[in-house]
């Protein structure tokens, strides 16, 4: 991603560069033009002030004609002439290229003539003038070197400009930033934001701290309800599967009451799990556990010794891989959850005589069991999915042990390898 200042610099570069171009030829041609207007009047001033010199002289047709050689003669650019027969008496403006006449190189360059008909002693000559227009180009390539000399300046000003700027301008933006980046919801603690010059930073901060304060209100509520409901639901469940059990021990009871009984009492102790499990979901989502440093293949080792029971039911054969010493980091009774879920989901789901492996690593904890088909990663995860036809789950233990791997900075894979389920969790 691209800081906020160069997304609004290089426009301004692109379109200052491109006016840089155009400008170029621009300098060119309005030079050149105003270059030539100034060429025409002088020659036409040259023309009319020699036609008043020589009038002026009262020259005999004599001296005349020995005047006008002489000229000719002396002003190698200029030339007086008699007109021709097909002389059509109309001044011309025109550019010739050639080399200089009185010059050694011979480089080619640009005149501007002016051909004009003046009357000396009341008869029509033709005044011809030409000056050089060659240095009109020189003028425009040091117009040129100095405005791009001078856009360099300007653009490399300005950006170290906005640098320097933009560290102060934005600096009350970036104390907020800091400021949100260190908040952490479970303190409970407002932010106090600094008083700035700037309407917008100033305005901003006001809608973030109402927008704190509202978040802080909703999370008090929410962890007030979680508890509440964590005491008030579980009581009234536990006084409901109280009664059921000894309504099942009354000898008088027929067996149809019976197995009406037994259903209620299997519902009612599923409901109680997805309680527990729905209310430890919540926790979790208001990061309401501490982390610590935790001994996982010794927590695990424990878990394996609760479970045996499990796996002698099923007559599964578990085979296991754990190394020592293993210490990660996270909440002891949410990593227990962890294990124990995703071992009782491989129990869940294998077969009777089938195998179950437990791996551990320092890196890696994986529980695969044996499998006949590859299940739908997409629904994998998710709460209250099934993916077999016992009910005794809650069908929540995956999407726990997802998000206790995201509370803890884990990752969980599922996938599905020579007939076996893999779930790995990269620690």
């Amino acid at each position: 991603m691209k800081p906020l200042l160069s997304k609004t610099t290089k426009p301004f570069i692109i379109y200052v560069l491109i006016i840089l171009v155009i400008s170029i030829p621009a300098y060119y041609l309005v030079v050149d033009a105003i270059w030539k207007h100034e060429l025409d009047e002088h020659n036409d001033i040259v023309a009319r002030k020699t036609t008043s010199q020589i009038n002026s002289l009262k020259l005999t047709e004599e001296k005349l004609i020995e005047t006008i050689q002489l000229w000719n003669d002396v002003q190698p650019s200029t030339n007086i002439r008699k007109l021709e027969k097909n002389d059509n008496l109309k001044d011309s403006i025109f550019i010739v290229e050639k080399p200089h006449d009185f010059l050694d190189f011979e480089d080619i360059d640009r005149f501007r003539c002016l051909s004009k008909i003046i009357y000396l002693n009341q008869k029509p000559y033709r005044f011809n003038i030409e000056t050089n227009i060659e240095e009109s180009q020189e003028t425009i390539f040091f117009i040129s070197v100095t405005t791009v000399i001078l856009f360099i300046l300007i653009v490399g000003g300005l950006l170290v400009l906005n640098r320097r700027l933009s560290k102060s301008v934005w600096k009350p933006f970036r104390n907020t930033l800091d400021k949100l980046k260190t908040f952490n919801l479970n303190q409970q603690t407002k932010i106090e934001f600094s008083k700035t010059d700037v309407s917008e930073f100033d305005e901003l901060n006001q809608s973030l701290s109402k927008l704190i304060e509202q978040n802080i209100s909703v999370y008090k509520t929410q962890k007030e309800f979680t508890e509440n409901a964590s005491h008030e639901l579980q009581t009234p469940l536990a006084i409901l599967k109280n009664k059921l059990d000894i309504l099942l021990q009354n000898q008088d009871l027929t067996e149809k009451q019976y197995q009406i009984a037994e259903e209620m009492n299997r519902a009612l102790s599923r409901s109680s799990r997805i309680n527990k499990n729905l209310l430890l979901l919540a926790k979790i989502d208001n990061k309401q556990f501490e982390n610590s440093e935790i001994h996982l293949d010794e927590l695990l080792n424990q878990s394996m010794e609760i479970l045996q029971e499990h796996f002698e039911q099923k007559n599964i054969s578990v085979k296991t891989e754990i190394s020592d010493n293993v210490k990660v980091n996270g909440n002891i009774g949410l990593t227990e959850v962890l294990i124990n879920n995703l071992i009782l989901n491989a129990i869940r789901h294998t077969s009777i005589n089938g195998s179950i492996l437990i791996r551990l690593s320092q890196s890696e904890f994986e529980v695969s069991n044996s499998g006949t088909e590859k299940l739908n990663s997409d629904l994998l995860f998710k709460r209250f999915s099934r993916f077999s036809k016992d009910n005794n789950g809650s069908g929540l233990g995956l999407a726990i042990v997802q998000e206790i791997c995201k509370s803890q900075n884990w990752t969980i894979d599922y996938r599905f390898e020579n007939n076996n389920h893999i779930f790995s969790v990269k620690l």
